[in-house]
């Protein structure tokens, strides 16, 4: 009896445990973008802004190179951080990617972008609620995905220098396939790290990671679906 409810006492740990590791990832993605749409709105409400990150190319290409810098900061070098440093490496990429999406405000109707983030929630949602949820293993399905999108980002590069308008389309809509499925590969992924979590800083800098492949799902899900559905001004 008495192993019994130690049994019952570890499990119960364990569970709570997971749950705060799964509150910590999708409070910092959440914290992400909001702070990612402040910082997308500035630049429309502040003229001198949107002057200094368009009015030449040069700005707006170290952002760009700062973005992937961050990214590659953050995955590649994580187990040097300490978890204020990675929060914080966090923080300034979700500002320097809403400075760079700002560029939306401009091509798109205000309108038609609301419209479109709240299909992306919906869909967010639902993939998510479906990685928690479903019993299939989806790790071979992450590995296609993740096949995909490689050939994704190949087929973006060569169409700068083809600007094919059908060819983007058609990367547009299989990207919207591959994002919603990692959506849920990331999701189930996280849930089954949790299971082993602890408060330790080594799974606090874990959670962060999580939070920026879920972030990154949305928004280049967000950004795929626009490209689709959003109205041009």
């Amino acid at each position: 009896m008495e192993m019994e409810n130690e049994v019952l006492s570890q499990e119960n740990a364990n569970n709570s445990a997971a749950r705060k590791f799964m509150t910590k990832v999708y409070a910092w993605m959440t914290a992400a973008l909001v702070i990612t749409a402040v910082s997308a709105w500035l630049p429309m409400i502040y003229e001198p802004l949107t002057r200094l990150i368009f009015g030449t190319q040069y700005i707006f290409f170290v952002l760009i190179i700062a973005e992937l810098a961050l990214v590659i900061v953050l995955s590649r070098a994580i187990h040097k951080l300490s978890p204020a440093a990675a929060c914080i490496c966090f923080i300034i990429y979700s500002v320097i990617n809403g400075l760079t999406l700002s560029s939306i405000f401009i091509t798109y109707k205000i309108s038609s972008i609301y419209f479109v983030f709240f299909i992306t929630a919906g869909m967010f949602f639902g993939m998510t609620i479906y990685g928690i949820f479903t019993k299939r293993d989806l790790t071979s399905a992450g590995r296609y995905l993740m096949m995909a999108l490689i050939g994704i980002i190949i087929a973006s590069l060569v169409n700068i220098f083809i600007k094919s308008q059908p060819i983007d389309w058609l990367i547009s809509v299989i990207a919207v396939g591959v994002f919603v499925g990692l959506t849920a590969y990331d999701t189930q992924k996280l849930l089954q790290t949790a299971q082993y979590s602890d408060d330790s800083e080594a799974y606090k800098k874990v959670a962060i990671i999580g939070a920026l492949e879920l972030y990154l799902d949305f928004i280049n899900l967000f950004l795929k679906l626009l490209r689709l559905f959003g109205k041009r001004k």
